[in-house]
């Protein structure tokens, strides 16, 4: 069978398209897009900076630390380009719809800016830099959702692939820039979705991941602006493609995840029980000055909810370390919600202040930088106990996982997450491998994962 990048065969593309993707699972799906978009223009993907005629970094913006790779990369770069004067480097993404201009000016090697809802724009920006301009196209649109382009799936498995079903964002969390960078909330048409994995399914796939910033506030709407399909409803609609196509999504919120979601989970054995519930903070003053929309008991009774209806639900979240005017107290209340809540895993970070956010406006970024690092690594030691003791609760168990291929560490073992999102190793043996369901017995673990035997391989599970 002849490759294809787009609509183009790889045989007849022209030239070489090189990109590299910082930041969330929605940047990568992005990134895929953009490839189909090029490769419509007869460029094909390389995994050789040095070979490509366009070099696209897309970015995220969310940290500083984040944008501080970026520009530390940019500076990498000018000797490939130098080397090919004839290259292209544009910025794509959050941080390109945050700084804009301001990417030309400071870095003289980036020619083209595009952000996340201008990427059809892209052939046309390139035409423009051949011409001898720069260009930058990073107007946010209500409407885009990039519904009917099919992703090339960079650096695939074959086995896991991401698939956008909303972008933007309407939450307004204090913190965050994510509204700014990405624009307004807006879901994609069921049947596009459908569509998209229907076919991943027939082309092997065996695991989907939806994506969107706030997966549960999904719903798109008729032409008469009636709901006709809500989250909990696209979940069965993907559920019932095949009881071999197991089904993933990210994030949630913890204040639109229903119980209808949770059943909906409950009812069909192909999507996973595990759910990404961010706290950010364990504070209720905290939270309302991040614009959480929910406090601390709020959040506590829906946790307890989750776990009445899926006990076996695997919960990770997020949280934020010295927020502004965060007091030692406080800091405390999050630690007794860890303690409460028995978080699975959890993304842990200290607060980064983000230009334009309303935090940023609002509240004095007052907390000292060795109490914040104090304050996570507290956090960081507690989650860590919390986590080993979940895993070592987990040994002795029979676990059903999908192979997604060898282990990070040895071609001797293969790797997969179990239903709850927790990697599993074991050993590479016949009669099993990528993309083939297994029940491993779990016999010993470690901080992060569950190490074991596979004792029968399975259809699906």
């Amino acid at each position: 069978m002849k490759g294809l990048v787009g609509d183009i065969p790889v045989e007849t593309a022209t030239r070489n398209l090189y990109i590299e993707t910082y930041g969330c699972a929605m940047n990568l799906a992005d990134s895929e897009v953009v490839a189909s978009i090029m490769g419509s223009e007869g460029f094909k993907t390389t995994g050789e900076l040095e070979n490509a005629d366009v070099v696209f970094i897309n970015t995220c913006a969310i940290r500083d630390n984040a944008e501080a790779r970026i520009w530390g990369r940019l500076r990498e770069m000018r000797q490939a380009k130098k080397q090919k004067p004839g290259m292209i480097v544009g910025v794509l993404g959050c941080m390109a719809e945050r700084l804009k201009k301001q990417l030309f000016e400071e870095e003289k090697i980036v020619d083209i800016v595009v952000g996340p809802d201008a990427y059809r724009d892209i052939p046309k920006l390139i035409a423009e830099v051949e011409e001898g301009n720069k260009a930058v196209n990073v107007l946010l649109s209500r409407e885009e959702t990039y519904a009917e382009i099919t992703p090339v799936r960079l650096s695939s498995n074959g086995v896991n692939a991401f698939v956008s079903i909303m972008r933007g964002c309407d939450n307004m969390c204090s913190f965050c820039v994510v509204p700014f960078t990405r624009g307004r909330e807006r879901s994609r048409d069921p049947e596009s979705i459908y569509r998209e994995c229907v076919d991943l399914h027939q082309q092997g796939y065996k695991e989907v991941t939806l994506l969107g910033q706030n997966v549960d506030s999904y719903k798109f709407e008729d032409e008469q602006g009636n709901i006709s399909c809500n989250f909990a409803q696209l979940l069965e609609k993907i559920a019932n493609i095949s009881p071999e196509l197991r089904i993933r999504f990210s994030s949630s919120h913890p204040k639109d995840i229903t119980d209808e979601v949770l059943y909906t989970m409950k009812k069909y054995n192909n999507i996973c029980n595990y759910i990404h519930f961010p706290l950010q903070s364990g504070n209720s003053r905290i939270l309302k000055l991040m614009n959480r929309t929910y406090d601390a008991d709020w959040f506590k009774l829906r946790l307890d909810k989750i776990r009445e209806i899926i006990p076996d639900c695997g919960i990770s979240t997020d949280v934020i370390a010295g927020f502004c005017s965060e007091t030692e107290e406080e800091h405390q209340d999050t630690l007794a919600m860890f303690a409460y809540a028995k978080f699975d895993f959890a993304y842990m970070y200290q607060y980064s202040e983000r230009p334009g956010t309303l935090a940023a406006r609002k509240y004095p970024d007052d907390i000292p930088a060795d109490v914040k690092n104090r304050r996570l690594q507290e956090i960081i030691n507690q989650q860590l106990l919390i986590g080993r003791a979940k895993n070592e609760s987990d040994v002795g168990k029979i676990h059903t996982v999908l192979i997604e291929g060898f282990s990070k560490k040895s071609d001797a073992d293969y790797a997969g997450r179990n239903d709850q999102n927790k990697t599993v190793i074991f050993t590479v043996g016949e009669g099993y491998g990528k993309g083939d369901y297994v029940k491993v017995l779990a016999e010993k673990c470690t901080q992060t994962s569950l190490i074991g035997k596979v004792v029968e391989v399975i259809k699906h599970p």
